[in-house]
């Protein structure tokens, strides 16, 4: 387990249970083969068993424990798939998707795209990062694409409204595809979605919650070049 800093809320053991498929999820994070329990519910969960993924290529899981809470974080050697909040209620969707697109073994363990991510993560909600440097690897559709790429180019403590994003795509009057596509982001913070609020200024949705995003916002407004 990688681990980031006490986090100030954590959700409950069971909430995650439920979220990541029971048994496995008390043992996502710790490395391979602990006891027979993990690797029946490895096998059940994501349809092979440790021993058997390492022979090919896996996408990696690891938690994350920072100020924001607890994040399952996912790699492939392309870059970081997946950084997701384990109480947001699109988890398991998430994790539908990202096995669907990468069409590869989940597996617990090491990589050095998480250790990357790890010390990135620590050093901007220390105030001494602005901009990440580890890959991402997001595989959306070619407009869900486009939309995060934007994302990305918005500047560490500045924020937009959906209507800008949409027009900075070249596409003004998909401001509801864009939302869509904002809301669809499944590696959060690195694609900052939490930087478009609404027009009048408003924080808006956020799908880890309305207190994380002022929370990241806050911190980028403070420690803004």
């Amino acid at each position: 387990m990688l681990i980031l800093g006490r986090a100030r809320l954590l959700p409950s053991r069971e909430r995650y249970k439920s979220r990541l498929g029971g048994s496995l999820a008390s043992h996502l994070g710790h490395g391979y083969a602990l006891h027979s329990e993990f690797r029946e519910a490895f096998g059940q969960t994501f349809g092979q068993t440790p021993g058997r993924s390492e022979q090919t290529q896996c996408v990696v899981t690891a938690m994350l424990d920072c100020p924001v809470g607890r994040l399952l974080a996912a790699v492939t050697d392309e870059g970081v798939c997946l950084l997701e909040y384990t109480d947001r209620r699109m988890l398991e969707r998430n994790l539908a998707t990202m096995r669907r697109r990468f069409a590869s073994p989940v597996v617990p363990g090491e990589h050095r795209w998480l250790k990357q991510l790890s010390d990135e993560l620590k050093a901007y909600f220390d105030g001494r990062l602005k901009e990440f440097s580890v890959p991402v690897a997001s595989r959306g559709t070619s407009f869900q694409e486009k939309v995060w790429s934007e994302l990305r180019r918005i500047p560490h403590g500045s924020t937009i409204c959906y209507e800008e994003l949409a027009t900075r795509i070249g596409q003004p009057t998909a401001v509801r595809a864009v939302a869509n596509a904002n809301g669809q982001n499944r590696i959060n913070i690195l694609i900052p979605c939490h930087r478009v609020i609404g027009k009048n200024g408003d924080l808006t949705g956020y799908g880890g919650g309305l207190w994380r995003k002022r929370l990241l916002l806050d911190l980028e407004c403070r420690t803004r070049p």
